[in-house]
């Protein structure tokens, strides 16, 4: 399937069970067309990641015209919190509220979620969303069809073990936060063991030590979103959607 501007899309509808209406497949199909850059923040429970979004957005609000989409199972807590915070203005902070496991909403039916950014898109036509994913087990991944890079969060306080647990969001996002240096020598954790792990199980991709309620590491993490936005959709998602969905001779698309 090629959609206009000549790049190919490869899409499964019987991902969209919830949503086959002509509409709902005509929009999906759009996001690849014209869209905002997407960058999806996905972590464990408490480990920054609505307060990641929070200093990026006020960081990066006089450059950029932002956008936030959050994720939770029956509240929208976390989008409250960003609107209480000021990160945005109210109106460009949406909250989905899945109605179960959040993380099929990120990856196995984003149209909720897409559903959202449309809305922003018709309001305000940011240049970066930030979309949230609910709390999760290291197991949670974004479809590459919501977002274009992916950060993941994990904190010191969960212990200098969590890097060699691995999992897709330590191995596979664009960038690893490692959040929240601070308390290291309170847990007894050893910032150069999680160094030294993480390189093993990233390789090459990179990854940041960083404390959010002091700023550190949050102009790294900038740098690489502004440097990646130029680029386009990141190699990790570019890999992801590789294994996500893929054509049979039949020329049927078919998901894993």
């Amino acid at each position: 399937m090629v959609a206009a501007g000549g790049r190919i899309c490869i899409h499964n509808f019987a991902r969209y069970n919830a949503c086959q209406s002509r509409y709902a497949r005509c929009r999906i199909e759009d996001h690849f067309v014209t869209k905002p850059f997407r960058v999806g923040v996905a972590g464990p429970v408490g480990s920054g990641k609505t307060a990641l979004i929070d200093a990026l957005c006020k960081a990066m609000r006089d450059d950029f015209n932002l956008a936030v989409v959050t994720n939770d199972i029956y509240t929208q807590e976390d989008a409250q919190f960003l609107v209480r915070s000021a990160a945005l203005e109210h109106d460009r902070i949406v909250g989905v509220e899945t109605g179960g496991c959040p993380h099929s909403a990120i990856r196995d039916d984003a149209s909720i979620n897409l559903e959202a950014i449309d809305r922003l898109v018709d309001q305000f036509a940011p240049d970066i969303v930030f979309v949230e994913s609910g709390g999760d087990n290291l197991a949670a991944t974004f479809s590459p069809e919501l977002v274009e890079m992916t950060l993941y969060v994990i904190d010191v306080a969960a212990g200098d073990k969590i890097p060699r647990k691995g999992g897709p969001g330590i191995m596979k996002s664009d960038v690893l936060i490692i959040n929240k240096i601070d308390l290291a020598p309170y847990v007894g954790a050893d910032l150069e063991v999680m160094r030294r792990d993480t390189q093993k199980m990233r390789g090459d991709r990179p990854f940041v030590f960083a404390n959010l309620k002091t700023r550190e590491g949050l102009n790294t993490v900038i740098d690489l979103i502004r440097h990646q936005q130029k680029l386009g959709p990141s190699p990790a998602v570019a890999s992801a959607a590789k294994e996500f969905a893929h054509v049979h001779p039949s020329g049927q698309p078919h998901s894993h």
